[in-house]
């Protein structure tokens, strides 16, 4: 029964668990761009707390993250599609400098501000 899941973990393109918990564990930041195995890899991550798989031992961050990834591979397993979450892109913004006189106007307005 056990090599049945095992098989039908693997041919979702899952993971081995141990082996998704090193993924997680050596994952760099931003960790949503990262290449990942399967999405289930970075969400059981993310549910396990990145700062705690990244500043404890093993013996605690594993049986965490563990149960992390059996839920999300049920998940999977029940036909769910999953999607590591995007994270929102920062504003570009494109200013103009200031013309000499806007630049003297903004600097007579801090001198002002400052009893100068």
């Amino acid at each position: 029964m056990l090599e049945c899941c095992r098989e039908g973990i693997a041919g979702l393109g899952l993971p081995a668990p141990y082996d998704a918990y090193r993924e997680a564990c050596g994952a760099r930041s931003p960790r949503s761009a990262q290449d990942w195995s399967h999405p289930a890899v970075y969400l059981a991550g993310r549910d396990s707390d990145w700062y705690f798989l990244a500043n404890n031992p093993e013996r605690l961050t594993w049986p965490v993250f563990r149960q992390h990834y059996q839920t999300w591979c049920t998940r999977v397993l029940r036909g769910e599609t999953l999607a590591i979450p995007e994270e929102p892109a920062l504003e570009q913004h494109h200013s103009e400098p200031l013309s000499a006189e806007e630049q003297l106007a903004e600097l007579k307005k801090l001198r002002e501000a400052a009893d100068l």
